[in-house]
């Protein structure tokens, strides 16, 4: 397959052209989100301005904590735009955070993973003055799905949710989106999460009925990787694009969030 045709497989974007759309309304969301609750925006886990949490505490600080990692193909975006996606657990009585991390090319996949492991670490021990201390439900979409899926062995971590997630690399390395990831076998090998040694951690593994072929492809690769654990769950949401399966996030009433729900209090 020409390189072409397999950045092509890749392009979520391309692919609905709605994309930007959904984008907009996103960001519009958030920052009415982030205008309602000031307290505990921009929370610096490390040094320069994209190693940032925004943490939005619940009324008790031991409820749980629903923590999402944007997408973008580890190059775009920030947390900033995708507050929104933590309304519905904050309506729950949940806490809510979300970290950003530098992008690619001006920080490798290997220093992204280790920025938001060091994320992770900074809740974990200044979790008491920020208000959360409960278990952590890690999220993420796409490239966020990837890196939730990749970090769920974090001890802060009690049930990992990737949505729409990359969890082989291979195929990033034969699309244009490696111009800036240049990425190495050696990366490939250890941070593809259906490369590696199964994490024992519950994970619910969302992916949109109507995704790229490839998108839904590895989101099923990876659940078959981990058929051994009775405890996951592997879910295709009817009628859903890589964009708007995430409005089944955001929502009381979606099947992304109702199931997250549903299993995390089973845990319990």
């Amino acid at each position: 397959m020409s390189d072409y045709a397999l950045h092509s497989a890749y392009d979520n974007a391309a692919a609905v052209p709605q994309a930007p759309a959904f984008v907009a309304r996103w960001a519009e969301a958030s920052r009415a989100l982030r205008a309602q609750r000031p307290t505990g925006l921009d929370i610096p886990y490390g040094e320069g301005e994209r190693r940032r949490w925004d943490v939005f505490p619940a009324a008790a600080p031991h409820a749980p904590c629903f923590v999402f990692i944007h997408g973008g193909y580890w190059q775009r975006n920030s947390r900033e735009g995708f507050a929104c996606m933590a309304q519905a657990f904050l309506a729950q009585g949940w806490s809510a955070a979300l970290p950003s991390h530098t992008l690619a090319p001006d920080a490798s996949l290997t220093e992204i993973v280790a920025e938001l492991r060091s994320a992770l670490d900074v809740l974990q021990a200044e979790g008491a003055r920020l208000g959360v201390t409960g278990p952590v439900v890690l999220s993420g979409w796409s490239a966020g799905g990837h890196l939730a899926a990749l970090l769920a062995d974090h001890p802060l971590v009690k049930l990992a949710a990737p949505i729409s997630g990359i969890f082989d690399l291979a195929p990033i390395r034969q699309t244009r989106f490696d111009d800036a990831l240049k990425l190495t076998e050696a990366e490939v090998a250890a941070l593809s999460p259906l490369r590696l040694a199964l994490s024992p951690k519950p994970h619910l593994i969302f992916a949109g009925a109507r995704e790229l072929p490839g998108l839904r492809r590895q989101s099923l690769e990876f659940r078959n990787h981990r058929a051994e654990n009775a405890q996951d769950g592997y879910y295709e949401i009817a009628g859903r694009n890589h964009f708007d399966v995430l409005d089944d996030l955001m929502s009381s009433e979606g099947a992304i969030f109702g199931e997250i729900v549903r299993n995390f209090r089973a845990l319990a």
